[in-house]
């Protein structure tokens, strides 16, 4: 009994901690995602390098002696304008192009390409490493945990409710809903499609790179890391549904804890392959993902 109670309070529960730490920052990279996916039917290949490109600056700015308090509020300000731009001036040429699925899949995956690439010649090839900005551990129940780890549990989930909130719960969110339900209907009724589209998109790249500036202190900070990072947000939009909040919030949480905990039973190799075997047995069971779309939900 004395065995399971100490592998419960010192193996598993700070396995578990971490796990919800780190979903929590995948959530707020995976709701970026879906909700351009359910309001644009764009998938943003360049999802993760605006996600690197957050932590970058976050780098940046902390060598040029920002703090990090001040940087989570100036990185998601200057990612926005970046996506709006973005959005206006690139996405919106392809966009009504009968093959426009195609034409914005090319056009984002080359610019992650060009973006990579960038971070390379900009900053090296080298890892660079973030300061934690949050020391020490607490404890809690018997059992310490690192501070920051908390403190990322608490201001992610502050954020997912924001944002919730947002979409839900106001005449902002109201619109945003509307333009993916039936965006001729919603223009109709005098509703800016197009701004709302690019505010949209400019609000999803701002999530990315303020999930890259909150989890930088936790990974180093390299050129692929969006790319490495982008397919645990994928695997989290596919299952939840494209376009559902609430199933990006539900399948980020448990995917990554399905593969912290996965990681103590065998090799954390294979814990990517196990999240992507519960994504394909998700998408043969419900091809659609666990729930409905942005405009339906």
């Amino acid at each position: 009994m004395g065995g399971f109670i100490d592998t419960l309070q010192f193996v598993l529960a700070p396995q578990v901690v971490n796990g919800l730490s780190i979903g929590v920052a995948v959530i707020l990279m995976a709701l970026g995602l879906t909700i351009i996916f359910g309001l644009l039917d764009v998938i943003n290949m360049a999802h993760g390098e605006f996600y690197a490109l957050g932590a970058y600056l976050g780098v940046s700015l902390a060598a040029a002696g920002v703090n990090f308090w001040l940087m989570l509020l100036l990185v998601p300000l200057i990612m926005a304008p970046i996506g709006y731009l973005f959005e206006r001036m690139l996405i919106q040429r392809v966009f009504h192009h009968k093959d426009r699925h195609i034409l914005t899949l090319l056009l984002t995956f080359g610019l992650a390409i060009i973006m990579e690439d960038l971070f390379k010649v900009f900053y090296g090839p080298q890892a660079l490493t973030a300061a934690t900005p949050i020391e020490g551990a607490s404890e809690i129940a018997g059992m310490f945990f690192p501070n920051y780890r908390l403190f990322l549990m608490a201001i992610g989930t502050a954020i997912i409710l924001v944002v919730w909130l947002v979409v839900y719960r106001t005449s902002l969110g109201a619109m945003v809903r509307a333009a993916a339900f039936d965006k001729n209907m919603a223009s109709s009724l005098g509703v800016p499609v197009s701004h709302v589209y690019a505010g949209t998109f400019a609000f999803g790249v701002a999530l990315a790179a303020l999930s890259g500036v909150l989890l930088a202190p936790v990974y180093s900070v390299f050129p692929t890391m969006g790319k490495d990072f982008i397919l645990m947000a994928f695997s989290v939009v596919i299952v939840g549904g494209l376009g559902s909040i609430k199933g990006a919030v539900i399948a980020g949480l448990v995917l990554t804890q399905i593969q912290a905990i996965a990681s103590l039973y065998i090799s954390p190799s294979w814990t990517d392959p196990l999240v992507f075997a519960i994504m394909v047995a998700v998408l043969m069971v419900r091809p659609q993902g666990l729930f409905g779309r942005l405009g339906h939900a």
